[in-house]
């Protein structure tokens, strides 16, 4: 047990799983509402939580940069705390590619960003939150590359009314996807 588990004191159990992941097209396939990308996201602590994040608050599914972490990794894994058998993951993704798609599929493209000129609220207020939306979630240092940024419908920042430099990945795309699908249900009332 020992040698097979990647933690210092594994609990015990150890599965054996088919992979996951999809193509992007079947991962984008009827009507997504809500999906998130995340593109070269290279802590595997923070791809997991996303994806964790986004089961918790409804996406349709979560796309994976070719040049992220691994969906595999042990860490990413566990981080998810089987979020990853709840909804469709593509792994590998282009942003072209996969922002061309989510076009095709009807959903606006936002970034997140620190500099984005709107922020979640204001989206919130004019009503654009309640869109199909795809969030570009970016790296955890250099946030989305000025050529990324080209393929999006807007950068979006989150407010931050405290002293704190800025959030952890994970932390802002929690609040950017609750914000979304609280907009999305309501709109559905």
């Amino acid at each position: 047990m020992t040698e097979l588990a990647a933690t210092v004191t594994p609990q015990g159990l150890i599965a054996v799983c088919e992979m996951v992941d999809v193509p992007a097209d079947e991962a984008l396939a009827g009507n997504p509402r809500l999906v998130v990308l995340c593109d070269q996201v290279r802590d595997p602590g923070n791809l997991g939580t996303v994806i964790r994040c986004a089961d918790a608050f409804g996406a349709d599914a979560v796309l994976i940069s070719r040049d992220s972490v691994d969906l595999y990794n042990t860490k990413t894994v566990r981080a998810t705390t089987g979020s990853l058998f709840h909804l469709p993951l593509a792994t590998a993704i282009d942003l072209a590619a996969a922002v061309d798609l989510a076009r095709k599929a009807g959903l606006q493209v936002l970034g997140a960003d620190a500099s984005g000129p709107a922020t979640v609220d204001d989206l919130a207020r004019s009503g654009e939150l309640d869109q199909p939306t795809l969030w570009v979630m970016g790296n955890e240092a250099w946030g989305l590359p000025p050529e990324h940024v080209t393929l999006l419908d807007r950068l979006v920042a989150l407010p931050i009314y405290g002293r704190a430099e800025s959030l952890n990945l994970a932390a802002a795309a929690a609040v950017f996807l609750y914000a979304s699908a609280t907009a999305q249900r309501g709109t559905e009332l």
